[in-house]
């Protein structure tokens, strides 16, 4: 067995076709599909379900695949910080794959900013995830590290480090009846045509658990798991919808657009960056806990202006 093997292997259970695993490393097809029949004789069991495409991995696969990960993530890792170690004048080097909640997405900017600063060598990949896909990402080794809520739902397993704290806003058309209140109560909220992220997203849960609090079960016109959607809503087909406060200071002066900040009740969450606790940790993951922990968690506005 080496290395190669288990590559090979991660490529096909990420592509989920022979052909595109093998462009991936960078091999023909015949390479590959050799290679993990070599890896299958050699552990004396399947691991891919033989048919004339790709159908998946057998149980046996999904337990090497799984191994393979670790394995994987760790020479990645040894990698890094040998690098590092041979040459500290290059510094860190390599790429952090992260996953952010979309109410989070804004946020992300501020802290690859930082860690560039101090690592310039460090290049990324922001996906825009569910707080579940992030904390299963984590786990099977496909996202480095995660941006979520770090009070609302369970993240055992993980280390997590607070960045700010997120407060809730109605966003409303210019014009609106209630455009230049200083506050609106979430009942208010609840008789607006709203529209707002999917329930699959901890955000909405969050959101609806405020309403919920209030005495008031709203059905949203419109769903999306996309932030900016919200956003041209609003804007465009004047519906109205509950999002964290900071989304104006990220966007900018929206014209159309007007927030009011709701209470009754007072609804606040800390957001914060999340890596799984292995040990020792990839010097990237390290290097980015560190950078984070450089930002005390306050609001976002403060965070902006700062």
């Amino acid at each position: 067995m080496d290395i190669r093997q288990l590559q090979y292997l991660a490529a096909l259970a990420r592509e989920k076709h022979f052909t595109r695993a093998a462009t991936a490393c960078n091999v023909t097809q015949p390479t590959l599909s050799g290679r993990i029949r070599q890896l299958e004789l050699e552990l004396g069991i399947p691991i891919v379900e033989r048919g004339q495409r790709y159908q998946g991995l057998t149980p046996e696969g999904e337990k090497v695949l799984k191994w393979a990960q670790v394995i994987l993530k760790n020479w990645q890792s040894m990698q890094e910080e040998l690098g590092h170690l041979k040459d500290h004048d290059v510094g860190l080097t390599g790429r952090l794959v992260m996953g952010g909640i979309p109410s989070a997405l804004p946020m992300i900017p501020l802290l690859t900013k930082k860690i560039r600063k101090i690592h310039p060598g460090i290049d990324f990949t922001v996906l825009s995830q569910s707080s579940e896909e992030i904390l299963r990402g984590i786990v099977d080794f496909s996202v480095d590290v995660g941006i979520t809520y770090l009070d609302s739902e369970p993240i055992e397993g993980m280390l997590a480090t607070p960045l700010y704290i997120e407060r809730y806003c109605l966003f409303v058309p210019e014009g609106h009846l209630l455009a230049e209140r200083k506050s609106v109560t979430w009942r208010e909220a609840a008789n607006e045509p709203l529209c707002l992220l999917t329930n699959n997203m901890q955000n909405r849960r969050i959101i609806d658990r405020a309403f919920e609090k209030a005495k008031c079960h709203p059905s949203p016109r419109l769903e999306t798991n996309s932030v900016i959607n919200l956003c041209s809503n609003v804007r465009l087909m004047g519906l109205a919808s509950v999002m964290p406060q900071y989304i104006l200071d990220v966007l900018g002066n929206m014209s159309g657009v007007k927030a009011i900040p709701l209470d009754e009740p007072t609804v606040e969450h800390s957001v914060g960056l999340v890596v799984a606790a292995r040990d020792p940790l990839s010097p990237l993951i390290e290097a980015m806990r560190e950078t984070a922990a450089l930002l005390a968690p306050v609001s976002f506005s403060e965070r902006v202006e700062a």
